[in-house]
């Protein structure tokens, strides 16, 4: 019996990179805990957050530099607590499962938890 891992390939690649991100966005907006947190009350655009989130995990993953910003400094005024957190990392470990599998993967899900954490400890910090 061969395992549903083996069909999948690990990230390598620019379009993989997008692939990620768009499908995990659009697990995003269907779920209703973090839809309203970029649809309602952010009201994001999304032909501009997409090609900027590319640039982000472009730079994480493969080190292209392409990504400028502070990305802490945009999460500060939004209404999340611990259960969105808990809620992406569970839609982007959930995406990454269904799409890649290999060592880039895998510490791709390890970079986003770290993120996530970080950025739940500073928030949690901030707002006491």
């Amino acid at each position: 019996m061969s395992n549903n891992n083996e069909l999948k390939q690990d990230i390598r690649t620019e379009q993989d990179i997008e692939l990620m991100v768009n499908s995990f966005y659009d697990k995003v907006n269907q779920d209703a805990l973090l839809s309203y947190v970029f649809n309602d009350f952010s009201k994001v655009d999304w032909d501009t957050h997409l090609p900027k989130m590319y640039r982000f995990w472009n730079t994480l993953i493969f080190g292209a530099q392409s990504y400028k910003g502070n990305p802490f400094a945009m999460h500060i005024p939004l209404p999340v607590e611990a259960k969105h957190f808990e809620r992406w990392i569970a839609l982007f470990d959930k995406n990454m499962d269904e799409l890649f599998a290999g060592e880039v993967a895998e510490e791709t899900k390890l970079r986003a938890k770290s993120i996530a954490h970080v950025f739940q400890s500073k928030l949690a910090y901030l707002k006491n």
